[in-house]
């Protein structure tokens, strides 16, 4: 059981904007799905990104009611990327799990991907094995995954699916870009890191609205695949002794 008194083992990655509607639930069912079934002390670490529609008050309020809960704030809205590493720099966990504010990721699957963090795993991947999306959405996540990991020589399953955990070392310390979240799978094993994978649940979105569109995210994600694949290109991992 977690208690608000003990220094965090987890800390959940929450990035916001405009959220307003779905926030509290989001929020209240990772506080009682977390207490309840995590093994170790977690923290929710909630980034506002300029939010406009209120959503940065009802974070107010549900810091106050939940110890467990932090809320830092964007001056402006720069994006989920920039969101996640905010976040990341301010986790005090020891394993960081990054998860959407919309209601479609489970909190169940939380103990799972933490759970899989140790000697043979340093970033476990969800992938969602019945996703709860349009077709059109189902159809491009599809084919994207399968360009991104014949143009990256991967093999992750969904890099669309924000539930994920992560070695705290891993991420934090990266440079922020605009998309750099959707290549977070990439940056671990340039670093050296192993990487699993695992089925988590989706679900409809609670309220609200996406925020992007597939050929709205198809032009910014091309520039960022090929601007990675020759990042991995010029990586070279190694060790070095000092010599006695």
């Amino acid at each position: 059981m977690s208690t608000p008194a003990s220094e965090p083992v987890v800390s959940v990655m929450l990035p916001v904007f405009n959220e307003a509607e779905s926030i509290a639930f989001v929020v209240e069912e990772l506080v009682t799905v977390l207490t309840a079934q995590l093994p170790m002390p977690f923290e929710i670490v909630a980034v506002d990104d300029g939010s406009s529609d209120g959503t940065l008050e009802l974070l107010r309020g549900l810091r106050a009611r939940f110890p467990q809960v932090r809320v830092l704030r964007h001056s402006v809205n720069v994006g989920q990327s920039f969101a996640f590493c905010t976040g990341f720099e301010a986790a005090r966990g020891k394993i960081i799990v990054t998860f959407d504010a919309d209601g479609q990721n489970d909190p169940a699957d939380i103990p799972l991907v933490a759970g899989m963090i140790g000697p043979e795993c340093d970033c476990c991947c969800g992938y969602r094995a019945d996703r709860q999306d349009t077709q059109s959405r189902r159809l491009a996540g599809r084919y994207s995954n399968k360009i991104r990991n014949a143009v990256l020589h991967e093999e992750i399953v969904d890099t669309g699916c924000s539930t994920k955990a992560f070695r705290a070392e891993y991420v934090k310390g990266l440079q922020p870009w605009n998309g750099l979240h959707r290549f977070l799978g990439s940056f671990v094993a340039m670093r050296g890191g192993k990487i699993k994978q695992v089925p988590v649940h989706h679900r409809n979105r609670h309220a609200g609205t996406s925020k992007y569109t597939n050929w709205k995210r198809l032009q910014k994600t091309i520039a960022d695949l090929l601007g990675v694949k020759w990042l991995k290109s010029r990586v070279r991992i190694y060790t070095a002794d000092e010599v006695r």
